[in-house]
């Protein structure tokens, strides 16, 4: 029945994400304001956003270092370092970096915002919390609005992830957002060949879609 009512709910949905989307929004979440471009993951109308802003809201996140990998509009990072973390922000949307640096300003508050594809221009630094989440519709995105929601056609996004995130994990946490719409048995195989795994240490279900929140932890045999 969900699955349904997805479907035959998701050509008006999507007129009128087009129609809201079709200007710069502002986003507010616990007094922080961020404003959403166009071309920019559209946190209003999803939930994984709202969810891992909720979850964090209870971590002690004082002088702890905090990377957000995609952050897209950036509220996310904005609302940790608003909680005393040393925030770095990154993403491949150089027009999301712009908004996320002019948010920054407008909350009176100091983050790092840098371009970087995954861990690509981080230099092997580490975090004590990791933030991730991630597109993961299996097609190939046309553009670098589709890159927020579709991971390549073959998971070419996990792949390179999963492959990288090794070298991160290192007495820290690393939490990534899902959603029971994505492929999951496919996900978390590529998280297996890495020699990682996945551990849900959140469920929320809203209206139509249930989010999981997992832990990325090292497999030990």
């Amino acid at each position: 029945m969900i699955r349904f009512l997805k479907k035959i709910t998701h050509p008006f949905f999507k007129i009128a994400l087009q129609w809201y989307y079709s200007k710069p929004r502002t986003f507010v979440y616990n007094g922080i304001k961020a404003v959403v471009h166009p071309n920019v993951f559209p946190p209003h109308f999803t939930f994984s956003t709202k969810i891992l802003l909720d979850f964090i809201k209870s971590i002690d996140l004082k002088d702890k270092t905090f990377l957000e990998l995609g952050c897209g509009c950036g509220i996310v990072s904005l609302f940790a370092a608003k909680k005393g973390a040393k925030v770095t922000a990154t993403d491949i949307n150089e027009i999301a970096l712009e908004y996320v640096k002019n948010s920054a300003l407008t909350n009176n508050l100091n983050l790092e915002v840098k371009s970087s594809d995954l861990f690509e221009n981080l230099n092997n630094c580490q975090f004590d919390y990791i933030v991730i989440n991630p597109p993961y519709y299996p097609k190939n995105p046309k553009n670098i609005k589709e890159q927020a929601w579709f991971c390549g056609a073959n998971f070419e996004y996990f792949e390179k992830l999963f492959l990288q995130l090794p070298k991160y994990i290192n007495n820290n946490q690393v939490l990534m957002i899902l959603s029971d719409d994505c492929n999951f048995d496919k996900i978390n195989a590529i998280v297996n060949a890495n020699q990682l795994q996945l551990s849900i240490i959140e469920k929320r279900k809203a209206w139509l879609e249930t989010n999981y929140i997992y832990e990325i932890i090292e497999k030990y045999e």
